[in-house]
């Protein structure tokens, strides 16, 4: 649990970015190639509508502009993200941040003028194989017509873009390098208080340790839970500017409108939960029995179920692991990933200071799809971790090499199904591999957690999403005491009679970073979803079943996410997937207290 300085650690354990650019000076050039296409922009404004040979010269030039304006993002964003205590990654990253936002205000006239073309001449070039590079976008961009601005707007939006993320920033270098969470006394002696080692003092099977590591953690947040709460409803607040100058009905429509996601999709997902609950309170009753508590306090609801099973994995040994769950995708996806996880360092291993906390992977048109982690090799749920971030990264992977650049980015709702399955195959794995009944119960209590994690506990923070936008829209202004209040009637509703709050519990709706990318976290429990469906579909078919699969993951963006799932076996516009993920919820429990 030391956590050590960037430049402490081993070069092997980071992630080699030189696949963007090999060093600062290389960047530097990219940005200055960049600058030069910014100011070159405006001279593009007319060809568009002016025929076939404009419009072609115009996207061709977007193409390239737009591949390196990628790159130069994530070499800076990924390094940022590495350690943002470094002044100079914090310099480039708001660099590259402000130069995106110039290029979006140069280009202002785009959008209006490729939406002014009469649909009788898009649909000649549509019919034309020299625009088959460009034929999705064209398509999916006529959808837009009526939320796109005049010129002059559109460079007043592209402008105030850079200024929008301003809470998110905020709140990231606030939670991640601002706070100082202290020290926490062992038996083993101090160790660290971080937003990564909290996970492993709320595993730990010492009640007073974790009780401590909890209190200790939320006094940081309370000390600043004003700061917080306006940075917050600042957020809330940009999404109201955007949704309303762009002429949508609210926040959560104008979110789901670009991936064409039916407003029930939500609706139905929320109501689905609601009445399953009572499986997720037996879930917490269970628990409580198995603690030996009357009542379980908010710190003791993630110490694994089944105690006694000791599970340390180097990092090494979990790729291995990873790599034999995945067999059932074939050899291309498992040796691709294996190699891409150890010596083509996509990866950037463990924790060091100024380092974001959680995981990621950000993938791009060019370069490798890399992965961020914080890994420790005592928390089992690292293990399912690099599974999940590989998923994405397959999924990168698979889709820039199958479709053009402007067809190539799948959307979050998808990404969160190839992830998850991957949780869904290792966990099938290491309850099948698994000697003898008690490692068998850890692995079910693993699943039943995820699925408590990742389709239950999303689904409460889509749920207070949809509240706190509501009331803003509404005019209700959204105070530190608001956003306790409606965040606590949440966590009574989800965590039941079995478990007793304490009275800074309400403080984890004021630390939830998905929270700065709003309407996000509900496409985690369609994810999980419509991952155990498919993972079923592969495990229990043949051939046709896992190329299915893989066609979906080779998809990218070239279909909006509905219909690439249906392809691919799933109707998430039915409620029937969400139902039977949580019936499977259900039966896992069933499983398991008979095994125990």
């Amino acid at each position: 649990m030391e956590i050590k300085r960037r430049s402490e650690a081993a070069t092997n354990d980071t992630w080699d970015l030189t696949s963007l650019f090999t060093d600062e000076k290389a960047w530097e050039s990219g940005m200055k190639t960049l600058k030069e296409e910014i100011d070159r922009a405006p001279s593009f404004k007319g060809k568009l509508g002016s025929g076939k040979e404009g419009m072609l010269e115009t996207f061709a030039w977007y193409e390239k502009t737009g591949i390196l304006a990628e790159r130069l993002y994530s070499w800076a964003f990924l390094n940022y993200a590495a350690d943002a205590s470094d002044s100079s990654n914090v310099k480039r990253y708001s660099l590259v941040s402000q130069a995106l936002a110039q290029l979006g205000a140069n280009m202002a006239y785009f959008d209006p003028e490729l939406l002014a073309i009469e649909d009788k001449r898009v649909a000649s070039y549509l019919a034309d194989p020299a625009f088959s590079s460009y034929k999705v976008y064209l398509e999916k961009s006529r959808r837009f017509k009526a939320h796109v601005l005049s010129e002059a707007e559109e460079r007043i939006m592209a402008l105030q873009s850079e200024v929008g993320s301003t809470a998110r920033t905020t709140f990231g270098d606030l939670t991640n390098v601002d706070f100082d969470f202290g020290t926490i006394e062992t038996e083993e002696g101090p160790k660290p208080l971080t937003q990564s080692t909290y996970s492993s003092f709320l595993m730990s099977e010492d009640r007073a340790l974790r009780a401590l590591a909890y209190k200790q953690f939320y006094s940081a947040y309370d000390k600043h839970k004003h700061t917080i709460a306006r940075l917050y409803e600042g957020q809330v607040k940009q999404d109201k500017f955007s949704c309303t100058a762009r002429l949508y009905e609210s926040c959560r429509q104008k979110a789901l409108f670009a991936d064409k996601v039916p407003m029930s999709v939500y609706d139905n997902l929320i109501d689905s939960v609601h009445e399953a609950l009572p499986s997720l309170h037996r879930y917490y009753a269970l628990r409580s029995r198995l603690m030996n508590l009357e009542k379980l306090a908010h710190y003791d609801v993630y110490v694994p179920l089944v105690s006694g099973v000791q599970k340390n994995t180097p990092y090494e040994e979990a790729v291995e692991i990873i790599c034999k769950a995945l067999a059932p995708l074939g050899e291309e996806y498992v040796s691709t990933l294996k190699k891409g996880l150890t010596t083509d360092r996509w990866v950037d291993r463990y924790e060091n200071k100024g380092k974001r906390s959680g995981a990621f992977s950000s993938g791009g048109y060019t370069g490798k799809p890399y992965i961020l982690l914080n890994y420790k090799e005592d928390v089992l749920k690292d293990l399912f971790t690099v599974a999940h971030e590989g998923g994405h990264s397959m999924h990168s992977y698979f889709s820039a090499r199958n479709n053009p650049f402007f067809h190539y980015d799948y959307t979050i709702f998808e990404a969160e199904v190839a992830s998850t399955f991957n949780e869904q195959l290792v966990a099938t794995y290491l309850f099948e591999t698994a000697e003898d009944k008690k490692t068998k119960a850890f692995i079910l209590s693993k699943g039943l957690d995820d699925i408590v994690a990742t389709l239950f506990r999303q689904t409460m923070f889509a749920e207070f999403e949809d509240i706190t936008h509501r009331l803003s829209e509404e005019g209700v202004p959204l105070t530190v005491d608001l956003l306790r209040e409606e965040y606590r009637k949440l966590l009574v509703l989800y965590f039941g009679p079995s478990v007793e709050l304490e009275e800074v519990s309400d403080l984890e709706g004021l630390r939830i970073p998905h929270f700065y990318s709003s309407f996000y976290v509900y496409k985690y429990a369609t994810g999980i979803s419509a991952a155990i469906a498919l993972s079923q579909k592969v495990l229990n078919g043949g051939e046709k079943e896992k190329n299915d699969y893989l066609s979906f993951l080779k998809s990218g963006g070239s279909t909006y996410p509905i219909e690439s799932l249906k392809k691919a076996g799933v109707d998430m516009e039915k409620r029937e997937p969400v139902q039977s993920a949580l019936k499977h919820f259900s039966s896992l429990l069933d499983e398991f207290e008979a095994l125990l």
